[in-house]
């Protein structure tokens, strides 16, 4: 007797979180550092100091880096669509990708630049790179200051880390301004912006490796599919679970698609919502959609059991079934389970 599937996809919509109102930390952080840039690049040619010049050129990126984040998180709370029925919560990545690819091109000016001042030094006027760069350190420790709690969503975190690593090469230069007057020795310059660079790197690489993993569907940092799947597994009812996926909507919120092989029939909404609840507190996955597969009694093998399967070498299964804001589930029949909890 061929055995009888039900299918049910359970959507959760809970706690989903609204990205953190931080345009007014934009607005300020992007006229004000602006400005800033405009008067480091006036003093910077004016003193003949290649650190004020370079910290002008990244305090310039940064500026940039602000407008996109700005613009991301404007983008991502645009409503979900026919097209994009996500939205375009996503646009956060691809900005933090964009920012921290920023930084790196202006690490490439810096070290480029002063390279060429190490073979050429030049007499610098140390007191004039001092207060200049003890403005930048005023002007960039606030905007930081504006942008401290939102470590928690990495478009967020990228215009932080940007705003400390200027205050810290702002201080750097402070330093060397210092170190310049005693000594009278002009290599510390270059040398200084050499150092401000790798401070740069230093700060941006994390940044660069998580967007980059999360624009190309990446598993979350902090989440372990092997934790998922043993807490999934371990759900009353639940025998196998397969196709199974995490990836990120956006850069504060997590999805999941899985299949749970259930014999013992249908568990109810109770069960679906149970453990969305569960997936949300554990592993902060705020978007979890679950299938629910009844195969016959004395199948263990579900390649026979799951439509999915059934589709050519090339199909892509990740989100088969899985278009939450529609509820379009890719034309696969559902049973009399069918539930979507929607809260």
């Amino acid at each position: 007797m061929p055995a009888h599937h039900h299918h049910s996809a359970s959507h959760a919509h809970h706690g989903h979180p609204h990205e953190v109102g931080h345009g007014r930390a934009f607005v300020i952080g992007i006229v004000l550092n602006l400005s800033f840039v405009a008067i480091e690049a006036g003093y910077g040619f004016y003193a003949d100091s290649m650190a004020l010049l370079s910290d002008a050129g990244h305090n310039l990126s940064d500026v940039l880096g602000l407008a996109i984040a700005w613009g991301a998180a404007i983008l991502a709370r645009r409503a979900p669509s026919e097209r994009y029925t996500y939205g375009l919560r996503s646009s956060s990545i691809l900005a933090a990708l964009l920012n921290a690819l920023l930084l790196m091109v202006a690490v490439g000016g810096i070290v480029w630049e002063s390279a060429q001042r190490l073979v050429e030094p030049a007499p610098v006027m140390a007191g004039t790179m001092m207060i200049v760069a003890g403005i930048g350190i005023v002007v960039n420790g606030f905007t930081a200051f504006l942008f401290m709690g939102g470590h928690n969503d990495l478009n967020i975190r990228g215009a932080f880390l940007h705003m400390v690593a200027d205050t810290a090469v702002s201080l750097g230069v402070v330093l060397g301004g210092l170190t310049i007057l005693w000594t009278d020795a002009t290599w510390i310059d270059p040398v200084l912006s050499l150092v401000i660079a790798a401070v740069i790197v230093w700060g941006t690489w994390d940044l660069l490796r998580q967007s980059l993993r999360l624009s190309l569907q990446g598993v979350p940092r902090g989440i372990s599919v092997s934790a998922v799947r043993k807490m999934l597994t371990e759900r009353p009812g639940v025998a196998r679970v397969h196709h199974l996926h995490v990836w990120a909507i956006s850069t504060t919120q997590t999805a999941l698609t899985a299949h749970l092989v259930m014999p013992e029939g249908h568990p109810g909404d109770h069960f679906l919502a149970e453990t969305q609840r569960e997936l949300r507190e554990r592993f902060g996955i705020s978007h979890a959609t679950l299938q629910i597969e009844i195969h016959a009694p004395g199948v263990h093998d579900h390649s026979g059991e799951c439509p999915l399967d059934h589709h050519g070498p090339g199909h892509d299964h990740r989100h088969e079934g899985a278009t939450h804001e529609g509820h379009d589930h890719g034309g696969l029949p559902h049973g009399t389970g069918a539930s979507h909890p929607l809260r």
